[in-house]
């Protein structure tokens, strides 16, 4: 295995499915400068997937080299990387956590890479290892807005499958007056999830909070529940 030559190729077949107006448009989805190829995503995962049979049968601890490797590049490559990451989620133990945390740091700064990384490889292993939550709560109180968001969406994994409630609500008392919308966003997304399986007690702390929590929070909150309880928790 070649590293460089497995990223040249990647690079390669990325650069082939450029689509200008992709990339133009793409910007507007941000408030800060992101560094992409304007690739789409359906192809992006598709070249994920066609090179990952060169190391697949790789130990994990050469996966995750190579896979940093391509975070230090644009988007596209990290959406890769996190594609393979996830890839190898049976083979997850806690001590990734440090690898994962770091490679957060250094490498997310927009919400598409935090919420594709939190949404699945970070949500499965807090999922897996749910004691670990207790180490992405710190982040919710991080001056950090990605650390803060990611605090929230890391949950939703959990909550899908009606695990970690008590956790979210943790998360969405301290974000309840964050300032940032992306934050915002992100624990009311991050309710929302939790509605499918416990829609009540979901509606009962809306209430409870509703005039605390920005209206943004509140409409990604409440955007599942039937209409009678919408408009119970837009009602001032």
């Amino acid at each position: 295995m070649n590293k460089q030559n497995l990223i040249k190729n990647i690079r390669q077949d990325l650069l082939n499915n450029v689509d200008k107006d992709y990339k133009k448009n793409s910007q507007s989805f941000f408030k800060e400068k992101i560094d992409n190829l304007g690739v789409r995503i359906p192809i992006v995962r598709k070249i994920a997937q066609k090179h990952y049979s060169e190391i697949s049968k790789l130990d994990k601890k050469e996966v995750w080299s190579i896979c940093e490797e391509l975070l230090k590049n644009q988007d596209e490559f990290k959406f890769i990387a996190f594609d393979w990451v996830f890839r190898q989620k049976d083979n997850f133990s806690e001590s990734d956590f440090f690898v994962f945390e770091n490679w957060y740091k250094k490498y997310v700064n927009n919400w598409a890479t935090c919420d594709d990384f939190c949404g699945h490889s970070l949500g499965y292993l807090i999922y897996k290892f749910p004691e670990l939550s207790a180490k992405t709560k710190k982040w919710s109180f991080s001056k950090n807005r990605w650390f803060r968001r990611a605090s929230a969406v890391v949950l939703i994994y959990s909550l899908r499958r009606n695990k970690l409630l008590s956790k979210a609500f943790e998360i969405a008392d301290i974000l309840l007056e964050d300032s940032e919308d992306l934050v915002q966003k992100a624990y009311g997304w991050m309710l929302k999830e939790a509605t499918r399986q416990r829609e009540k007690e979901i509606f009962q702390y809306v209430m409870r909070n509703k005039n605390k929590m920005p209206r943004t929070a509140l409409r990604y909150a409440i955007e599942k529940m039937p209409d009678k309880l919408r408009k119970q928790a837009m009602t001032k």
